[in-house]
């Protein structure tokens, strides 16, 4: 197959743009482009689209122009941008949608942001509609050849998935199929679903709705329905069904998405998520050889030298972290703040020497990152991990999410004073993390792939990890890591509690093997070169 000439990519969130990021998947769509152009077989173009989200466009160098696109029954006009990225390149654009419905505001401070917080009772309701009307402007714009030749399209999560519905049932947008397309699956647990809003289905009318969306268009209802939910859309499905080649994020996580989860995913007490009512699906893909599992990558300076964990990177550390939560605390009087201040500066003045195992998170406080601290309750695994190992470790947790997560977080940090839960983000805080802990904690419930196990892989610093998806594939027991597995909730804790205790143990009574397994951990490489280049053989 001839290199292709001009891949076009469209996705929800591009770290390549100042304020782009939310998660992983600014990351990977940063990442990408850069490792393509960098390949020697590869000579072509990456244009990267994202939706404005009401502020990305407005630091463009050029507008490429205006084009009208159907949406909600009438004909919007948007407008397409380039906009200056971080790591320029002749071979990279990178590239915004402005629209108003595509807009996102922040109801308690005003500001523009990537996602919206929707409640319980209407899941994805603003963003669907939000990436169902940027699917229509990209795939109008793509039409009026406002991206210039392009030869493949790269679609990623459910946000772009509306674009292949589009195209193929949207009157206009027939010749659309002659591009090669390529849907990669980020996070299979979040999948956009919403009503089909036609009149008299059981889901009923909805102005977030496909009916809303797309008026009128007649469609293959065995294409566009969520195969659990009764009269739903489910973009993330659609995308799985129509592209050429479907993509995760790792080999452990394409195996994975093959079965059905056990319990039923929507069940309290799920230990294995597997294809999230979409196996059927996953397996059809994979019988007709459109499933690939390809890992993502992990960036390296070309010079690196394992960090020293010492009592100056320590107090080094402690006080990056102390001016981060101070800031933090002055934008927000918060208890949680204030407990983890004054942790902090008791650490500082105390003149204790470093804890013999610095244990540290950096992470998202949802349900798929925390679940297996917290369940099942009566054993409470980070409880229990904290118990044991007083007198010889102490806990950094780093992040933000669900609050009922960040409130159990608070109230395990008040029971047990060698956790300090940092409950915010910084870049220089979780670069400080990562260098200076000794044991990272990554006990997802389920991880397509991770990127966070192999930043601090990179700085040297060994994982406790869930045996699953791309943590599977990425640390090994007592070679780059230590890892555990179970089939009920509470082997799952006690093999947490038990693999936690052990790498603890081992750093405590047999620091020369401990240190083995760090500098296996450094010495690991998970290069984007690699994946970039399956990227070209079986996706593109």
């Amino acid at each position: 197959m001839p290199t292709p000439a001009h891949i076009l990519m469209l996705a929800a969130e591009n770290d390549a743009l100042p304020g782009g990021k939310v998660g992983g998947v600014g990351d990977v769509v940063r990442d990408v482009p850069s490792a393509l152009v960098a390949l020697p077989e590869f000579d072509g173009r990456v244009s990267v689209v994202v939706p404005s989200a009401g502020f990305l466009h407005k630091d463009a160098t050029a507008s490429l122009g205006t084009f009208t696109f159907p949406f909600r029954g009438q004909e919007q006009t948007g407008e397409l941008f380039e906009v200056p990225g971080k790591r320029p390149h002749p071979q990279i654009r990178q590239l915004v949608i402005h629209h108003p419905i595509l807009e996102a505001v922040d109801p308690n401070t005003g500001r523009p942001r990537i996602y919206v917080d929707d409640p319980a009772d209407r899941p994805f309701a603003s963003d669907a509609t939000r990436f169902a009307c940027f699917s229509s402007a990209a795939a109008s714009a793509l039409k009026a050849a406002l991206f210039g030749d392009v030869d493949r399209v790269h679609l990623h999560d459910w946000h772009a998935g509306l674009f292949l519905f589009v195209r193929d049932f949207v009157p206009g947008f027939a010749d659309l199929k002659r591009y090669r397309t390529a849907f990669t699956i980020h996070n299979l647990a979040l999948q956009g679903i919403r009503p089909l809003g036609e009149s008299g289905s059981e889901a009923g009318s909805s102005e977030s709705s496909l009916a809303a969306w797309f008026p009128g268009v007649d469609y293959d209802a065995s294409i566009v329905a969520d195969p659990d939910y009764t009269g739903c859309v489910n973009p993330m499905a659609i995308g799985i069904r129509l592209a050429d080649a479907v993509h995760v994020v790792s080999p452990g996580y394409a195996d994975e998405v093959c079965r059905p989860s056990r319990p039923h995913r929507n069940s309290p007490d799920c230990v294995f998520f597997g294809g999230e009512g979409l196996e059927a699906d996953l397996q059809r893909a994979r019988d007709e050889g459109r499933l690939h599992g390809i890992l993502n990558g992990c960036e390296y300076a070309e010079q690196m030298q394992l960090p020293e964990r010492t009592e100056a990177t320590w107090r080094e550390l402690l006080t990056t972290l102390e001016a981060e939560v101070a800031v933090w605390f002055e934008r927000k009087q918060s208890p949680r703040h204030n407990l983890a201040l004054r942790r902090l500066r008791e650490l500082l003045n105390s003149g204790r020497p470093r804890p013999t195992v610095v244990m540290t998170s950096v992470t998202r406080v949802v349900d798929q990152k925390v679940r297996l601290m917290r369940e099942p309750a009566d054993v409470a695994p980070l409880d229990r991990i904290l118990e044991q190992t007083a007198h010889d470790a102490i806990y950094l947790l780093a992040g933000t999410g669900d609050v009922g997560y960040e409130t159990w977080l608070d109230e395990v940090a008040r029971r047990h004073p060698n956790l300090i839960f940092l409950n915010g983000y910084s870049q220089s805080g979780a670069d400080a993390l990562y260098k200076a802990g000794d044991l990272f904690l990554m006990p997802s419930a389920f991880e397509p792939c991770g990127i966070s196990q192999m930043l601090a892989m990179r700085d040297g610093q060994p994982c406790v990890v869930h045996s699953i998806g791309g943590l599977k594939n990425t640390v090994h027991d007592r070679e780059t890591g230590f890892s555990f597995s179970g089939d009920t909730p509470e082997a799952l804790a006690h093999g947490f509690i038990t693999c936690t205790r052990r790498a603890v143990a081992l750093k405590r009574d047999n620091p020369a093997e401990f240190a083995r397994i760090q500098q296996e951990a450094f010495e690991t490489r998970f290069l984007w070169s690699d994946s970039v280049r399956e990227y070209l053989a079986r996706l593109y």
